[in-house]
């Protein structure tokens, strides 16, 4: 039986999944694992470059894709204790990567772990960060993801990624396991080379919608108006080293658009 499955969601990912799948199969932990590759709908070539690359491919039809749902197909018929979920442009920094996902499941209340260099306000970790309910109910949309994250397998077959939400099922699963006082372990150790700095406004827009209305899909959140768009354009810098820089940057507009919209979806 081996120790893991390695799954990547996929489509259209050409230009940088063979660096992907190149730095999984330099894993020190290579003989160990599955690779499977879930594509929706490529049209670039991502499926053949994935499939010689040793990855069982699982195709599916684009409009059926879900994050949850295609992440559940992938961990199918898996008998490995653990699953690593991994964006197509999410790169290992180094061949030890799998090695250090695995250990922080020597406890065996953590259900999953994922690496993050920043911690929940923005300020960088300096270190390991262990997320029970408590620490989860003061910052809720901070934790877990399955860009590159690890979980235990017994927990995803009793309760599946909720194929249902447009976005944050990872978030969401977490949250379910942490009420069960499972705990989710957070190191920086862990990260991956992983951005969206690429994407056009559409991208960060669509992205920033899928994310609050996945949200309001299990977390009960304030009704959030125009004026609290306005509020957070005029006064929140998300990472901008000055307000006039955060005022006229697109992307953050294009986020809090997307965050706006999101939030509305939930309105009855």
């Amino acid at each position: 039986m081996s120790l893991l499955r390695v799954v990547i969601r996929a489509k259209d990912e050409a230009a940088k999944i063979p660096t992907t799948l190149a730095r999984i199969n330099a894993q020190t932990l290579h003989s160990q694992m599955e690779l499977v590759v879930v594509d929706s709908g490529s049209t670039d070539g991502t499926v053949e470059i994935a499939r010689a690359a040793g990855a069982t491919i699982i195709e599916i039809p684009a409009s059926t894709f879900t994050y949850g749902g295609s992440l559940n197909s992938g961990c199918e018929g898996t008998e490995a204790p653990f699953i690593v979920a991994l964006s197509a442009h999410a790169f290992p920094p180094d061949e030890h990567w799998l090695e250090r996902m695995l250990h922080p499941f020597s406890d065996e209340r953590v259900a999953c772990a994922c690496g993050y260099v920043k911690g929940p306000h923005g300020k960088p970790l300096a270190g390991r960060l262990v997320q029970d309910l408590e620490l989860a109910q003061l910052n809720p949309y901070w934790g877990y993801s399955n860009s590159s994250g690890a979980f235990r397998s017994e927990l995803w077959r009793e309760r599946p990624f909720r194929a249902d939400m447009v976005g944050t099922e990872d978030k969401e699963w977490a949250w379910h396991w942490l009420h069960q006082g499972k705990l989710v372990v957070v190191d920086p150790a862990l990260a991956v080379e992983h951005s969206h700095q690429d994407e056009g406004p559409r991208a960060v827009f669509r992205r920033s919608f899928n994310e609050w209305a996945g949200y309001g899909a299990y977390l009960e959140m304030e009704p959030y108006g125009r004026r609290d768009l306005v509020r957070d354009w005029w006064g929140d810098l998300d990472g901008y080293p000055s307000h006039l820089r955060a005022r006229v940057g697109w992307r953050r507009a294009a986020k809090l658009l997307g965050k706006w919209r999101g939030r509305q979806a939930l309105s009855p």
